[in-house]
């Protein structure tokens, strides 16, 4: 809901607090106020001109050349590129000096050899949304209404001077979606009075000889869908443009004008949060309205020219011989208002809001009249918003009022009336309040109440406040208006269980959160299998014997897994199978292992951290062709894992397991009690089997996580930031293809000591330019200690050493 500022002190007076205090206070109070947008994105300097000429340009055949009185002493000469122009528009101008939204500047100028001494702006150049004017406008120059007076400024003409907070408001709220509802929640906020209009002012001059209920008739026949039906007849109108206020308040809610009959319900329905509707009364059947629900196959045109099925719980409007409306969310064609509509058949209605709500979302018509019936309007204000809406077509489209409203009601209101105690206010919140502050809270959220005795109060909650019907919201009433902040915080008297989580669930966690912030999605599989699935891939775990089960749902469905990169292939084959060719997937589930045939114990299960990727490692951009994944971008994320978790001591050793590519797979080894053992497997997918599978190279990564919550760290060790500088020594290694890297790695920091505090591989290069049996291999070594700045000549010296253990343990060469 749109509130405009201006609009809202018309009902509540709001001098002293500006949008954005007003914003505050009533995102505290418990309705949230998203942002608040200023009209005026700039503006200044732009008055109202009369266009006295307009000639063509001596050299321009698209400009036209204007002589403009703004009210001052002289006339402006301004050359104008606008269509639609002409001698004797009122329109904005920009005089010299003038501001407008893009920051430009108006200054005298020369078009084509001829002086322009301002500019005639259209609705966007204002910096309107020219989306929400009338459509014969929205090109080309703004022209305002003839009696705009001359010289005015623009601002206040078109209402721009003005800001507008945009209400964010929860399902219960639905009596803020009025600017009289906004109203009240302000004037209790501020312990200000509210000054709703006069709904029948107006009426008693304008009200006809003509009795309404001789021209039009009105019944309920779905008594459950409506419980109240009402109309009034206006005739002689003559359909035009709204005055410009009406249509400047529409435009700051987010409303395009239309015509003057369409603009009031709108407005009324901004003004009551009761939605209306005009009907051309002439294009009515007898004026007559019959509510029911539509027929099985019925067929109607709404005003979007959309022919739509009915179907029998879609409640309608119909004049007794063919549907007019859907009742609550649009209006139909065939009684459109139209330019020759005379005679007005104004509808107001209180439908249920179930009804309205299945209807509008099993059709996608979504509309501000049935957002607010949707969440139920005010039952009482049908007849004042009808009232209104009559009195103002009276006065703006020159119509006569036909005495009497013809109405049907199906059930009558029941006023909500709640007991409540101040003991019982206070156990809730807490509080000290006395009587005198609540019933002060009461009075200024205009509810009236009773005395009961001792500290009882009989309160009466208004029809508009639907939301109130127990005693916990009265108490929710006084909460807000006494102040969230101003709730004493008190500690719980009672025994509390503190909760935790064991160390694997927490790594779990952590580990899960660390693979989705690496780009890969979580995937969750059966833990039932194919039997072919556990022979293809058997994983890490081949020597198990698959457990059967004993009453399988499908053969797909028939063992238990012993390894979970099966399933994870079958994903990502699904993927590819539907054009999603990059793909990176992780699981952490069990595995059932069992040495037995025949089971006669229970299968050992065994929490592991799965992992597959395969394709592109990022998307393409414009900085650069991305490159296919490879064995060592999951090592990085799995190593991501393990320094988190501030695991030491993992090795990587190539290995040949069955399922994985014979030169691309390692086996991830750890070292518990003093004994090296295998706890995981990465690598790429054997080619056969990527071929079996019509995959790309795909990598994945098996390993036990039980393991790995086992070897983390009960607490995160930080180092100290270093206080000397470091000294980095880069070296190009020459060496036999079948030397390690991770050998040469462990020679380095064995010789080098304490005074190595890291040492990365850069590069690897294998060509022409070397012999082919030999790589070479680029490090770059840092050197540091926390004591003391370590000199040129001690690194240099420490540096030598290395290079020499090196070339004796690997006969390695230094690259020239």
């Amino acid at each position: 809901m749109k509130v405009s500022y201006q609009w809202l002190s018309q009902y509540v007076d709001v001098s002293g607090y500006t949008a954005n205090e007003l914003a505050e206070k009533l995102t505290r109070s418990g309705i949230e106020v998203d942002i608040v947008e200023n009209r005026n994105k700039g503006v200044t300097g732009v008055v109202v001109g009369y266009v006295k000429s307009r000639e063509k340009h001596p050299d321009a055949d698209k400009l036209s050349v204007c002589k403009v009185d703004v009210g001052q002493a002289e006339e402006l000469q301004i050359v104008c590129g606008a269509k639609n122009v002409d001698a004797g528009q009122k329109v904005p101008v920009a005089i010299v000096g003038a501001k407008l939204p893009d920051g430009l500047v108006i200054k005298r100028a020369k078009l084509r050899g001829v002086e322009s001494q301002g500019m005639i702006c259209s609705a966007k150049e204002l910096g309107l949304n020219d989306k929400l004017l009338p459509k014969e406008i929205q090109e080309g120059i703004l022209v305002l209404p003839a009696d705009t007076p001359i010289g005015a400024d623009i601002l206040e003409v078109l209402a721009i001077n003005d800001e507008v907070m945009d209400l964010d408001l929860t399902p219960n709220r639905s009596d803020a979606l009025s600017m009289l509802g906004a109203a009240y929640e302000i004037g209790a906020i501020l312990g200000r009075d509210v000054k709703t209009p006069d709904s029948a002012s107006g009426l008693q001059d304008t009200e006809s000889p003509v009795t309404a209920s001789d021209r039009i008739s009105v019944e309920i026949t779905a008594k459950d869908a409506c419980s109240h039906y009402a109309a009034r007849l206006i005739e002689g109108v003559k359909i035009g443009p709204s005055p410009l206020w009406l249509q400047n308040r529409l435009m700051a809610a987010g409303i395009r004008p239309i015509s003057n009959i369409v603009d009031v319900t709108n407005y009324v329905m901004l003004e009551y949060g009761q939605p209306l509707h005009a009907f051309d009364a002439d294009r009515l059947a007898n004026g007559h309205i019959d509510v029911r629900f539509a027929r099985e196959g019925e067929k109607l045109v709404t005003l979007d020219d959309v022919e739509r099925t009915l179907e029998p719980h879609m409640l309608l409007i119909t004049d007794g011989t063919k549907p007019v409306g859907l009742a609550g969310v649009m209006g139909g064609a065939n009684s459109e208002v139209s330019e020759v509509t005379t005679r007005i058949l104004l509808e107001s209605a209180k439908f249920d809001g179930g009804t309205i709500r299945k209807t509008s979302r099993q059709l996608g018509l979504r509309s501000e009249a049935s957002l607010r019936f949707e969440k139920e309007v005010n039952p009482e204000a049908v007849i004042p918003a009808l009232n209104r809406a009559a009195a103002l077509m009276a006065e703006l489209a020159g119509g006569q009022v036909a005495s009497g409203i013809v109405e049907a009601v199906a059930r009558e209101h029941r006023p909500v009336q709640i007991e409540i105690t101040l003991g019982r206010i206070n156990s809730y919140l807490g509080t000290s309040l006395t009587m005198d502050e609540v019933t002060s809270i009461f009075r200024r959220l205009n509810f009236t109440f009773e005395p009961l005795e001792q500290d009882g109060l009989l309160v009466h909650v208004p029809s508009r406040r639907g939301d109130i019907t127990r005693t916990v919201d009265l108490i929710e009433e006084v909460a807000r208006l006494h102040g969230y902040d101003n709730i004493p915080t008190t500690l719980m008297n009672t025994e509390t269980t503190p909760g935790a989580l064991t160390k694997e669930q927490a790594i779990r966690r952590t580990v899960r959160r660390l693979m989705t912030g690496s780009g890969l999605h979580e995937a969750i599989t059966y833990s039932f299998t194919h039997p072919e699935q556990i022979a293809s891939f058997a994983g890490a775990y081949r020597d198990a014997q698959p457990v059967a089960l004993a009453m399988p749902m499908s053969e797909e469905r028939s063992v238990l897994r012993t390894s979970l990169v099966p399933h994870l292939i079958d994903a990502a084959l699904y993927n590819r199978n539907r054009n999603i060719d990059d793909v990176a997937l992780f699981e952490i589930g069990r595995v059932f292992l069992s040495s037995e045939s025949s089971l006669s114990k229970l299968p050992e299960e065994k929490l592991l951290l799965s992992a597959l990727m395969t394709g592109k490692r990022s998307e393409l951009h414009w900085t650069g062709k991305p490159g296919n994944v490879d064995f060592f971008d999951l090592k990085g994320v799995f190593e991501r894992v393990v320094s988190y978790l501030g695991i030491e001591g993992i090795r990587y050793v190539a290995a040949k397991p069955e399922g994985f590519h014979p030169g691309r797979t390692a086996s991830i080894e750890v070292e518990e009690d003093g004994v090296c053992r295998v706890i995981g497997t990465i690598g790429q997918l054997h080619p056969a089997l990527q071929q079996a599978k019509d995959l790309a190279d795909t990598y994945v990564l098996e390993v036990e996580l039980e393991t790995l919550a086992k070897l983390a760290g009960e607490r995160f060790t930080y180092r100290q930031l270093p206080r000397f500088p470091a000294i980095t020594r880069d070296m190009a290694l020459v060496v036999d293809r079948a030397v390690a890297v991770g050998d040469l790695i462990a020679t380095a920091q064995a010789t080098a000591g304490d005074w190595l505090e890291s040492i990365q591989v850069f590069d690897i290069y294998t060509g022409d330019r070397i012999d082919s049996s030999k790589k070479s291999v680029a490090i770059s070594l840092v050197y540091r200690t926390p004591e003391r700045t370590l000199t040129d000549e001690e690194v240099s010296e420490l540096h030598v050493r290395v290079v020499a253990a090196l070339e004796a343990s690997y006969g390695a060469e230094l690259r020239k």
